[in-house]
């Protein structure tokens, strides 16, 4: 796969020296909002919220090879992010409406490309909703998005990341046992739609094709996957895609998603590293609630220790972006 230059260069930026990225994830909006109400009703606002993400963005980049963050809410960590810290910025909207069918994406309203470049944005993230098992309607609709969000980064030269989330419109728990038997095929088919070159998609965000608590030796759910099925449906994953492609961590915990980034080279899967979020962090936001020193003092510490044995992970089983991106 060629990029141009200008995509060229800023990958690098955003890339740790092996080629991989090992990004910080904290663009989270509405999950940070309850997250935040929970730990802290008054600082649920843009002020509570902008500074607890300043504080994450100023303590961890330092361990990072990028930064994904919100315009929202993580404006103010732009300035305080590390100097070699690369920074990819949000566009999407965060959520759906609920009242309305197909879970359809928006993007933010008062933001555009080039107001996210003049931003100093490395690189652009959208999140995308998606069943390959929809309606026809919804599901160009949600295409055609893409496609448009494609070709306006790569007139501005930015490395384009599509996020993908899958579901199902019939299943309410996506965490639950119904919905584990059927996201392998969820996540790999989807993988599948937008490897197409008219997206001009450079980087796919996913999850494992696995709920990893119902796989035999990990978590504590029933075991729906035998360890070898598992791996077959990881290596499955790694070839659905020519696109580099990297893992997020859908809120697990740091030790499980290490453990699935270890499985996941077990299998043979070449993916490009990490967006994680969550499984970093999470644990300073009630302490922020409490107090913003002793969030600080965990950042310092237990998050600085979150990030740093997942870096060495990813040096162990991440491929390089460009052993599947070439400059044109």
């Amino acid at each position: 796969m060629k990029v141009s230059k200008e995509k060229y260069d800023n990958l690098r930026i955003l890339a740790n020296e092996a080629g991989a990225i090992a990004a910080l994830a904290i663009d989270q909006r509405g999950s940070m909002e309850k997250m935040m109400d929970k730990a802290n009703p008054e600082l649920n606002n843009v002020e509570g919220i902008g500074r607890f993400k300043e504080l994450v963005i100023s303590e961890l980049t330092k361990y990072s090879s990028s930064i994904l963050l919100d315009p929202i809410y993580g404006a103010p960590g732009i300035k305080a992010r590390d100097k070699d810290a690369g920074l990819i910025i949000s566009y999407e909207q965060t959520g759906y409406d609920e009242y309305d069918e197909g879970r359809l994406p928006k993007l933010i309203d008062n933001m555009s490309g080039i107001r996210l470049k003049e931003m100093g944005a490395n690189g652009i993230k959208v999140l995308l909703y998606y069943d390959v098992d929809q309606t026809e309607e919804y599901n160009e609709i949600k295409k055609a998005w893409v496609e448009r969000v494609g070709y306006e980064c790569e007139a501005l030269g930015l490395p384009y990341f599509l996020e993908i989330v899958t579901y199902d419109e019939t299943i309410e728990d996506v965490k639950g046992a119904e919905y584990a038997k059927v996201r392998p095929r969820k996540v790999n088919e989807a993988m599948k739609v937008f490897d197409d070159p008219r997206y001009k998609v450079d980087v796919l965000k996913v999850e494992a094709p696995l709920n990893m608590n119902y796989v035999e030796g990990f978590g504590e759910g029933e075991n729906l996957f035998s360890r070898e099925e598992a791996l077959r449906l990881f290596k499955e994953q790694s070839d659905a895609t020519s696109i580099p492609f990297i893992f997020l961590s859908g809120g697990v915990s740091a030790e499980m998603f290490q453990d699935t980034l270890r499985f996941a080279k077990e299998a043979g899967s070449t993916f490009n590293g990490v967006l994680c979020g969550r499984a970093t962090w999470k644990g300073a936001v009630d302490i922020y609630g409490q107090n913003e020193t002793d969030a600080q003092k965990w950042l310092t510490e237990t998050g600085k220790e979150n990030i740093v044995t997942l870096n060495e992970v990813i040096k162990e089983t991440a491929t390089s972006v460009f052993d599947k991106i070439e400059c044109e």
